[in-house]
């Protein structure tokens, strides 16, 4: 009898698999009076999950406790605030019929915990809402940059953050430093994706775009089974080469001169180092030895050399005193002889110094004798000059008188 009941059952079971009207794949709720019921009757041990609450969310859970407190109860779960400890814990009971509804309970507080309103994470409960809570807070160092990566994630007045909701069809919440999503997983997925980009600086309008196609694309059904990537854009970083620096041009340009200068020594005619790039030196080549590098002497060895470290710590100090005090009158005295300097007197000249002083003055004589030459000649041109003006005025002292004359 029990092998044509088992044959019976397994022919049900290939007649529902053969038959097209029926979707396998279809989620359906648990229903205990429906032959979903444990096969015990009840689960064999009790399961619980806790999980702390920051202080500023305590008024408010205290507030919406009873309807959480109401909504386990309908899946016989039973839930505890301790405002003490600051935590909230749920647990399985004997009434439980649905093994995976203690997930589903953790879920919900640690969605509580994130500052989703009551009335939204109630609806992690059901089979089709799914969540995950994203951690962001360590992916970017430098807190300015986090901050505005994450206000660029939300977008002005929430634009951004409402777009991805509509194309993901989940619920995102940016709080601290997580980001809380609910939806299928599908959308988990693709939110999850564009978070993690937006946190890498890369824009989530991209993504976004990107989505927006990709839901374009979705309802032809004769692009159901091609490749979508020919449709999408693709966004590669360009690395723009940015301008050097001054200082690093001068060194390069120096570097480059001191090779040049080598090559011309050493007659080199060797035209390798044009194609090179500025700056380049090549690396000598060590000589291999099998030997490790000689240690170099610790602070104790040092001590020991120098017989410090067996004086006691006064003597110490005050050896270190002394030689503060003996570096400072040696600098003091070598200012010293520096200001001394401008009061010394100059030493007295040599032979030849002397020698090229009087060829120096004899040369200034030189001078002067032809310059008194010329000065005289010019006096003797002007008194002849002058001589030969008076005679003229003596011999007819008035033209007008003359002429008068020859008139008359």
């Amino acid at each position: 009898m029990a092998s044509e009941s088992t044959q019976q059952h397994d022919s049900s079971k290939d007649n529902n698999k053969s038959d097209p009207n029926i979707d396998h794949w279809q989620n359906k709720p648990w229903d205990a009076t429906n032959g979903d019921a444990l096969t015990g009757g009840s689960l064999v041990e009790e399961s619980s999950f806790a999980t702390l609450f920051p202080k500023y969310r305590e008024k408010y859970l205290r507030d919406v406790w009873p309807i959480v407190t109401r909504t386990l109860d309908s899946h016989k779960i039973k839930c505890e605030l301790n405002l003490v400890e600051g935590s909230m814990s749920v647990m399985t009971t004997r009434k439980t019929a649905d093994p995976y509804i203690i997930l589903k309970a953790r879920d919900l507080i640690k969605l509580l915990a994130r500052s989703i309103p009551c009335a939204q994470a109630v609806k992690v409960l059901r089979d089709d809402v799914q969540c995950d809570i994203i951690k962001v807070g360590g992916m970017v160092r430098n807190k300015e940059r986090f901050v505005k990566r994450r206000q660029r994630l939300i977008g002005p007045d929430g634009a951004t953050l409402k777009a991805l909701e509509l194309l993901t069809e989940c619920y995102i919440l940016v709080q601290g430093n997580t980001v809380a999503v609910m939806g299928g997983y599908k959308g988990i997925k693709q939110a999850r994706q564009v978070v993690l980009d937006c946190m890498k600086n890369v824009h989530p309008v991209y993504n976004i775009k990107r989505l927006m196609i990709m839901k374009e694309l979705a309802k032809d059904p004769k692009l159901a089974n091609e490749d979508w990537n020919r449709f999408l854009p693709s966004f590669k970083k360009k690395n723009v080469p940015r301008r050097k620096p001054r200082q690093t041009i001068l060194e390069q340009e120096k570097a480059k001169k001191e090779r040049e200068q080598m090559r011309e020594q050493s007659g080199d005619s060797n035209q390798h180092d044009e194609h090179t790039t500025i700056g380049s030196k090549k690396p000598k080549k060590k000589v291999y030895t099998p030997f490790p590098p000689v240690q170099p002497p610790s602070k104790v060895d040092l001590q020991l050399d120098s017989g410090e470290y067996f004086l006691s710590e006064r003597e110490r100090k005050s050896r270190k005193l002394a030689e503060k005090y003996a570096k400072s009158a040696q600098k003091s005295y070598d200012k010293k002889q520096e200001r001394d300097k401008v009061f010394v007197a100059p030493t007295r000249t040599t032979k030849e110094e002397t020698k090229n002083a009087g060829a120096t003055k004899n040369k200034q004589n030189l001078d002067l004798d032809k310059l008194k030459g010329k000065f005289a000649a010019a006096g003797d041109k002007r008194k002849n000059s002058e001589s030969e003006g008076l005679n003229d005025f003596v011999e007819n002292p008035s033209g007008k008188s003359s002429k008068k004359k020859s008139k008359s």
